[in-house]
């Protein structure tokens, strides 16, 4: 597996939070290291509220997007921007040999050595993505991980009706910054679908559109092309449908203690008005949650914005494996 470890420059990331607390006061080594997820389905803002969190404390971002771990279509996988990185460490994004499978054991390799090496550092590991099953392997299968760490779940949540039509638009946006172009770039006629980078959304769905080019006219090529745009949505909304039940299930059947961030209040506004709904829906939670977990080794079970605000961030209860149902 080839594999490349230039990312992001890295800057000196500072710490921001209420009491004074300053890097010094970080205590890695007491009793156990601490690690913090940010999980969520695609499209809900996992990737903005790491690189943010990683500006208030020092950390550095693991990605567990298993699409995301490849070299290339960098539109088509949403991939963060180096300006978008703000200077925070990337680790395990874009490394990978397109044509090469990276299985679940291989990122619990990588994720292990890079988890050691950021708390090194004296840095926060920051894992981030929404391949949830690279979560759960890592924290279920990996015995030494489970003795060694302490784990803070971020669960960034949208309303499934607004995320897919969140997801319907940003598909819209990446067809405009060139995703036909990316994917026919890759294009081959005898490649598996089933293997490496070629399993993304949006590779296997363009196919009949790019077989077709030159062989039909440009009324039936728009067409293809429309038709294709349409099921890389539907696909998209699909995966999220996936993803989402996935976490229910670390929560409801494995008891996952997970913080869950209410974000759709911010997916119905733009602009201004959005991003102002963002530092005081999900980040503003998200930095007290992950501040109280880093330096006083506590939960909050219960987090509201704002007294008016029917945003709820909470942390799910523990059920019992026993009474728990799969």
């Amino acid at each position: 597996m080839n594999i490349s470890f230039s990312i992001c420059k890295q800057a000196q990331p500072f710490v921001s939070f209420p009491g004074g607390v300053n890097k010094g006061s970080l205590n890695f080594h007491h009793h156990k290291d601490k690690v913090v997820f940010v999980m969520g389905a695609t499209g809900t803002g996992k990737s903005r509220l790491s690189i943010e969190l990683a500006t208030h404390f020092p950390a550095e971002i693991i990605n567990s997007d298993k699409i995301q771990v490849y070299k290339g279509l960098d539109i088509v996988t949403n991939k963060v921007t180096a300006e978008e990185c703000r200077g925070i460490p990337h680790h395990i994004l874009g490394i990978v040999d397109p044509n090469d499978d990276f299985t679940t054991t291989d990122f619990r390799h990588h994720a292990s050595h890079a988890i050691e090496a950021i708390l090194e550092r004296d840095k926060v590991p920051i894992i981030a993505g929404g391949s949830n099953s690279f979560i759960e392997s890592l924290v279920n299968d990996d015995a030494y991980f489970l003795s060694k760490y302490d784990c803070c779940f971020l669960w960034v949540d949208v309303s499934l009706p607004i995320l897919q039509s969140f997801i319907s638009q940003r598909v819209d946006r990446m067809v405009e910054a060139g995703l036909v172009d990316e994917v026919r770039g890759i294009f081959d006629p005898n490649a598996d679908y089933r293997q490496g980078i070629r399993r993304a959304i949006a590779v296997p769905e363009m196919d009949g559109f790019l077989r077709a080019e030159g062989n039909v006219n440009a009324e039936t090529l728009a067409r293809l092309l429309e038709e294709a745009i349409d099921e890389i949505k539907g696909n998209t909304c699909k995966l999220a449908v996936r993803q989402l039940q996935k976490i229910h299930r670390l929560r409801d059947f494995w008891g996952w203690n997970l913080h869950r961030i209410d974000a759709t209040e911010v997916f119905t506004m733009c602009g201004e008005e959005a991003n102002e709904a963002w530092e005081r829906i999900v980040m503003g939670p998200s930095t007290m949650i992950v501040g109280r977990f880093l330096y006083e080794g506590t939960s909050l079970e219960t987090i509201s914005p704002t007294a008016s605000s029917t945003i709820i961030t909470r942390t799910i209860p523990i059920s019992p494996m026993a009474a728990a149902t799969h």
